[in-house]
């Protein structure tokens, strides 16, 4: 029983872990696409300037009002991907003021605790109002609200549902492995 709880949270770690490294990636973009609106905004004589030598369809895509729109949206895609992977990784900042001085059970306890009264809930129900807010977006076929800005704005507001369905697997395996935790103290005669 141990062994298959092990395995099916290492599958989840895995997973997340895989879509965190490959939305890490997402980083460069972001970083492309805020140098040059950078670049075309402030060191040329004029945006207008580069964008007059792109053909029309090149012009809605490398405008100012497109680029910065773009760079929040990797900023978006690149945060909410990667929360899981911070979580499996421990990246996440924790108070542990007292923690280093309890013995592993204690902390198991707390872990679980804490997965079970604050993280799942919280994600179910960002989950589930982030649903019905890509679903009113897509309905209402929402786009920018500035002029010349990104169209279909119910593709990023979709990410947040993802995004923290990947952060509430990666606590669901965290939770599978505390349980073991729990479960082979048990079997250990003084283990605390």
């Amino acid at each position: 029983m141990l062994e298959r709880l092990i395995r099916v949270a290492s599958k989840i770690d895995n997973a997340v872990i895989w879509i965190g490294r490959i939305a890490a990636w997402v980083g460069i973009a972001l970083v492309l696409v805020t140098v040059f609106d950078v670049i075309t905004r402030n060191f040329s004589q004029s945006s207008w300037d580069v964008l007059r030598t792109l053909s029309a369809t090149q012009q809605k895509v490398f405008g100012s009002t497109q680029l910065q729109e773009l760079e929040w949206h990797l900023h978006t895609i690149l945060f909410l991907f990667c929360l899981g992977y911070a979580y499996v990784k421990g990246a996440h900042i924790r108070i542990d003021v007292f923690r280093e001085r309890f013995s592993n059970v204690t902390k198991a306890w707390i872990e679980i605790a804490g997965i079970t009264l604050f993280l799942l809930p919280f994600c179910i129900l960002a989950i589930s109002f982030g649903v019905d807010f890509a679903v009113s977006s897509y309905q209402q076929r929402e786009g920018s609200a500035s002029g010349g800005g990104l169209p279909d704005r119910w593709v990023i507001k979709a990410m947040l549902p993802i995004g923290l369905g990947l952060l509430a697997l990666a606590g669901i395996a965290k939770l599978l492995k505390q349980i073991t935790v729990l479960t082979a103290s048990q079997k250990v005669p003084g283990n605390r």
